[in-house]
């Protein structure tokens, strides 16, 4: 049975004089547990669609796969909470480096920070896409237009695939490493080339973000939100142009400048 993004509660609701009853749309919050060749590996919150993408994407980002070559068979349970993994081959190192983790939703607390496989998955972009500032604010708002249930409920997080002309797909979730899981496992599903494409973001551009975006292998990063200096220390050290504030006509770029036309190239040197 597959399960909604979404719900109904009834609500009361206070509009500054009054209070009155509503129906509100929320999102759904779900668990799903990862077995990989039949040992439980981590139990993810997130919201319970495009299971099979983030599931492939996961597994990529934590190092167990490099394409759909090395999976046997994906089962997925959505109604009972459940992931089944078969691997053609599983590493001892991965099994002796990560033990059962609760990975969860909320802002900062989704997992710690520079696990064994970041080290080993995390590879500086070398990419060589570049934007005009115009493109950037477009590609935005492509994926703000896209992001009706975000409208509706506010409670999801958005990320998207872009060219450099337009924005190829989104994936929605609670978690923001969740939607980015998405877009990478529907790339490594469908064999979609990244080194030349744009990732754009609804949410504050954090260290889990750019170490996301590396791994994916896109150079550019566009959020309509705020960086962390953890995230522009790791957006330097691995060649990815991070940009935040990108609304009302307005960005900022905080690292790797010469991906975007227009900016002087001498101030290239301070990051060379």
């Amino acid at each position: 049975m597959k399960r909604s993004v979404t719900g109904i509660w009834d609500i009361v609701k206070y509009d500054g004089d009054t209070f009155f009853r509503q129906e509100d749309e929320i999102v759904t919050e779900a668990p799903l547990t990862i077995e990989i060749d039949g040992e439980e590996f981590a139990t993810i919150v997130c919201s319970p669609d495009d299971l099979t993408d983030m599931v492939v994407g996961f597994l990529a980002a934590e190092g167990f796969i490099r394409s759909m070559e090395d999976v046997n068979d994906i089962n997925i349970m959505e109604d009972q909470g459940f992931a089944y993994i078969e691997l053609k081959r599983t590493s001892s190192i991965f099994k002796n480096s990560y033990g059962k983790r609760f990975i969860g939703s909320c802002c900062g607390k989704s997992r710690p920070f520079y696990f064994y496989n970041d080290l080993r998955t995390a590879q500086a972009s070398k990419s060589d896409t570049a934007l005009t500032a115009e493109q950037c604010l477009y590609l935005i708002r492509q994926l703000q237009e896209q992001s009706a249930e975000f409208q509706r409920t506010g409670g999801l997080h958005n990320a998207g695939l872009c060219s450099t002309q337009e924005l190829l797909f989104t994936r929605s979730d609670i978690g923001r490493h969740n939607a980015l899981d998405k877009i990478y496992g529907h790339c490594i599903r469908n064999g979609v080339s990244t080194a030349d494409k744009v990732i754009a973001f609804s949410g504050r551009i954090s260290s889990e973000v750019i170490l996301k975006v590396a791994k994916i292998g896109a150079g550019i990063l566009l959020s309509k939100s705020a960086p962390t200096d953890l995230a522009l220390q790791l957006a330097t050290e691995l060649n990815i142009t991070a940009i935040g504030f990108a609304r009302n006509g307005k960005l900022n770029v905080y690292t790797h400048p010469q991906r975007i036309f227009g900016i002087d190239r001498t101030d290239d040197a301070e990051e060379s």
